[in-house]
């Protein structure tokens, strides 16, 4: 599913060059059925496998009245349970708080004022732990070895930052833990779960602090630029002074390391990759051994630190083929029976069960059965040189059985912007290469995961080289012969969608169409509606993206779509979530306002029900129909100012 995550803030697969081939390998093949867009996005049967604590119950995500509820059955039994029955919006998630009791999270209409509800397995004694109106509430720590409570964060008493509160999860019943100060933004445990790390920030500088029991005093440990990395990932198993952490002071790419927060020093690397950031480090809670890091070149790499991991994955991919990617989703306390979820770039992926003792692994449920991987496209990664010198990583999709030539080309930019593409199954993609098109998708600077010097490049850049790469990439594809120069698309979601719209206002004659979906159009009104937890880092989004209150505003007003409607050629698409907190309505209504307002027909969807990217799968197939019908419209030939 698209990216939508728009400015995650917190800094936190060998690189294939290979360049697309001037005609697909597939070409020899017959293009694929036209497969239906409800296919491509309608839920999943059974998705979302969990096991409960004591390994007796497997737990999933199906659809009640199409909204996915959560479902209960024992293992070894065919009898379920539908725990749930929530009518008007899919659930966000959902864990096994206790043997007995399950947590879900559900907001109102896309607002993500996230309210925690806890049920029994048994689908009884259902209750809102959170029910407080305007307010958001976040998982600190789940307490995997305290069947009765959970630690979570409330924006209750300020809005802006989060209190945390220890929660019984049967009675609702809290205690506040600290009281937010006002800078503090995040907190941390150790394995005991004892509140031990804060994380303070004064929107530019970061400041960990760290006290040795909660009956002691939080005293800073370190303030870095927010520029810099220290992360840590969980304490060490003794519960000390150490921490693993992730880590770039004094290095580019972010590494693993051990950091001493007494002595505020760090005291072992032990792994950084030349080419990327590493994304984080896996361990095992019942053995008390790292288990392995993981960091995405291409594809996913994995560094094993423990060989029973090690020697788990080697089997998964004996069994089930070294094309996939592996990931362990859900085990129960005893670590002998686990939840194992493989997909790859054709298939939106199935879920099996392990039996660790038995050395059996059970095939549970495919999670789009309906569609055959091999009606699907490969998701080929590629690089490209900018005009400024930068390597920029992405991914092509060609449409299967014609060549890789003249062909009709969607650019597809990320969301985020700090964010990234990463291989595997997008049903949007899918369903582009479906239709003929080819998708091309780039990791333009300010991507993360590339070190702290490429993401730095983006600072202050939106519109112009950020746009650059993306506008590259494009003469690139038709340098190769592979894109139709007259019928080339932009469509994207979140920062993606401010992407299209800066696209068809900086290089109007690049596009025929453009597809903007919960995109930012005006860099005024944008910083002056963000949720009020992100206001915090107010003085961090004024470095990286522009100080309207200073000689920036120059800047930030040039690359405001709005303000340069006059400029656009192609025909505009908008569609837009009436209750999105980051990107709100008034971004897509003003844009659409001043295009008509020029005599410029644009096609504007609005949804009622929906936040920052559409849940339920109807205001999906309605989107997507329309998206499709719409290109096919618009692409036959290049459209004229």
């Amino acid at each position: 599913m698209r990216k939508l995550m728009l400015f995650s803030l917190v800094m936190l697969f060998i690189a294939c060059k290979e360049e697309p081939k001037q005609k697909n390998e597939l070409a020899e093949m017959k293009p694929a059925p036209k497969i239906s867009v409800e296919d491509f996005f309608k839920n999943s049967e059974k998705t979302s496998f969990r096991l409960s604590p004591n390994g007796e119950y497997l737990s999933y995500l199906a659809p009640y009245k199409d909204r996915m509820n959560i479902h209960v059955q024992k293992i070894g039994s065919e009898e379920v349970t539908r725990v749930t029955g929530v009518e008007d919006r899919d659930l966000s998630g959902y864990f096994w708080a206790s043997d007995d009791r399950l947590v879900y999270t559900r907001d109102k209409g896309g607002n993500e004022n996230f309210h925690l509800f806890a049920v029994n397995k048994d689908g009884s004694n259902e209750k809102d732990l959170t029910p407080f109106d305007g307010v958001r509430s976040q998982i600190i720590d789940a307490l995997e070895d305290n069947q009765e409570e959970m630690i979570i964060g409330l924006n209750k008493r300020i809005p802006q930052v989060y209190d945390p509160y220890r929660l019984n999860i049967n009675t609702g019943e809290m205690k506040i833990l600290y009281e937010n100060p006002g800078n503090i933004t995040g907190w941390g445990t150790d394995h005991d779960g004892k509140l031990r790390l804060a994380y303070m920030t004064n929107g530019v500088d970061n400041t960990i602090l760290y006290r040795p029991t909660e009956n002691d005093d939080f005293k800073e440990v370190i303030t870095t630029n927010f520029k810099q990395t220290l992360a840590p990932q969980y304490f060490d198993f003794d519960n000390g002074d150490i921490v693993y952490a992730s880590s770039n002071l004094g290095r580019d790419k972010t590494a693993i390391v051990k950091y001493d927060l007494k002595e505020n020093k760090e005291v072992e690397e032990i792994f950084v990759d030349t080419e990327v950031d590493v994304d984080g480090m896996s361990y095992s809670s019942k053995r008390k051994v790292p288990t392995y890091i993981s960091y995405t070149r291409a594809k996913l790499n994995r560094k094993f630190l423990d060989k029973d991991t090690e020697n788990l994955f080697k089997m998964l991919e004996e069994k089930l083929g070294a094309d996939n990617e592996y990931y362990i989703t859900s085990s129960n306390k005893d670590e002998d029976k686990l939840l194992i979820y493989t997909g790859n770039d054709k298939t939106r992926g199935a879920y099996y069960f392990y039996d660790v003792q038995k050395d059996n692994l059970k095939h549970l449920a495919d999670l789009s059965p309906w569609i055959n991987s091999d009606h699907m496209a490969n998701m080929k990664p590629i690089s490209y040189t900018s005009r400024d010198g930068i390597t920029i990583n992405g991914y092509l999709t060609l449409p299967i059985g014609v060549k890789a030539e003249n062909l009709p080309v969607v650019v597809n930019p990320h969301g985020g912007p700090w964010a990234r593409d990463s291989w595997g199954f997008n049903p949007e993609v899918q369903l582009l290469a479906n239709r003929g098109f080819a998708v091309l998708q780039m990791n333009f600077r300010g991507s993360t995961g590339y070190g702290k010097k490429f993401m730095e490049s983006s600072f202050k850049k939106w519109g112009q080289e950020m746009q650059n790469d993306i506008t590259d990439g494009v003469q690139w594809l038709i340098q190769k012969g592979i894109a139709n120069k007259d019928r080339i698309a932009i469509y994207g979601a979140s920062y993606g969608g401010y992407a299209t719209l800066a696209g068809i206002t900086n290089t109007p004659d690049l596009y025929a169409a453009a597809v903007d979906y919960v995109g930012v159009s005006n860099l005024f009104t944008f910083m002056e509606t963000i949720p009020p937890y992100w206001e915090p880092y107010k003085k961090m989004l004024y470095e990286m993206v522009g100080d309207p209150n200073t000689k920036d505003s120059i800047m930030m007003k040039a690359n405001s779509p709005v303000f340069h409607v006059d400029k656009i050629k192609a025909a505009l698409f908008v569609a837009q979530g009436a209750n999105d907190p980051r990107v709100v309505q008034a971004e897509s209504d003003q844009m659409v306002e001043a295009l008509r307002k020029n005599g410029v027909t644009v096609e504007y969807m609005l949804k009622e029900n929906e936040g920052h990217g559409f849940r339920n799968q109807e205001n999906r197939f309605d989107f997507y129909n329309s998206m499709i019908t719409f290109l096919n419209e618009n692409m036959r030939t290049k459209v004229k100012g």
